[in-house]
């Protein structure tokens, strides 16, 4: 199948690229390199994968790229995922996650592409579950408590309208909280990424607020096996790609400790404005209509990503 992969220089894409080669697929990866990194597909372009460098807001760079490509899917992946800079500057989030699924969404129809398979959130869309009977289902309520929430929702009904104006297949996946290898612990990058950057630089890791705040923390993994069932299955809709368990900052910073041998030991800090206090997603709906459901616990994908952090460094 040729397929074009938006951000698939990433942490998620490059992953989600591995596995459409290792599929069989013809993959072209669009990507502007402002996070992602080139050597994250040195064994995707090795195995035929092509990098075309662009941004997604840029219409002629995303008309060339479908030209090259002539995907028969687009996975979309390309986004402004710091929650801080959509609350700093929300008309460049919205420029980027609205702006560019408008432009990939556009492409997809003029090229006669069958399916779209966007990247959502399934935090920051639905906004604070506290006080919510968790896990949340993809029926909840969608309350945004940032910008970023609210750009994804907005380009959720994007893909709606696309579907029913141009019959373009579409399919929101909104991801928990994805760790795992690959994930930069500088920039824009989650908390697992940065503990594991701290502890073993030896410094002191931070936590925002009380450290009691919940996530539901997803490996890259899982989350790589959900795009590729959302891929081969005809379901179209939203689909919450989570394990449906919420699990604490602290309790996370405590278990990659643990892996390192050493004591964890935060500095804690002032909380950050738009982030919620407690999420967890259910996946069940994915698991009846696209045979999907996580596979690693928490544990094991703690321990399995922070080993490869220590390999990646070196040590």
């Amino acid at each position: 199948m040729r397929v074009l992969v938006s951000g698939g220089a990433g942490f998620i894409g490059s992953n989600l690229v591995d596995a459409l080669v290792a599929r069989g697929d013809e993959v072209t990866v669009l990507d502007d390199l402002s996070s992602g990194k080139a050597s994250n597909l040195d064994a995707a372009t090795a195995g035929g994968a092509r990098l075309i460098q662009g941004d997604v807001g840029n219409p002629e760079k995303v008309s060339e790229a479908f030209a090259i490509a002539e995907p028969e899917q687009v996975f979309h992946l390309a986004a402004q995922i710091d929650v801080r800079v959509s609350v700093s500057d929300p008309v460049f989030d919205l420029q980027v996650n609205v702006g560019g699924t408008i432009n990939l969404l556009e492409a997809s129809a003029r090229a006669g592409t069958k399916r779209f398979l966007f990247a959502s959130t399934g935090g920051a869309i639905y906004g604070e579950g506290d006080g919510r009977n968790l896990p949340l289902d993809e029926g909840a309520d969608r309350r945004p408590d940032a910008p970023y929430g609210q750009s994804k929702l907005a380009a959720e009904g994007y893909l709606d309208l696309f579907s029913r104006l141009h019959g373009l297949e579409t399919v929101a996946l909104r991801l928990g909280n994805v760790y795992g290898p690959r994930q930069d612990p500088h920039g824009e990058a989650g908390v697992v990424a940065i503990f594991c950057g701290a502890l073993l630089s030896g410094l002191t890791p931070k936590v925002f607020g009380d450290g009691l705040q919940t996530r539901d923390y997803v490996y890259v993994g899982d989350v790589v096996s959900a795009f590729l069932a959302a891929s081969g299955s005809p379901a179209t809709g939203a689909f919450n790609v989570g394990t449906g368990r919420e699990a604490s900052v602290l309790d996370v910073g405590e278990a990659i400790a643990s892996a390192y041998d050493v004591s964890f030991d935060p500095e804690m800090a002032a909380p950050r404005a738009g982030e919620v206090q407690r999420i967890a997603i259910s996946p069940a709906k994915a698991g009846a209509e696209l045979g999907w459901e996580p596979r690693l616990d928490l544990s094991e994908g703690l321990r399995l990503t922070a080993n490869w952090a220590r390999e990646d460094r070196g040590g």
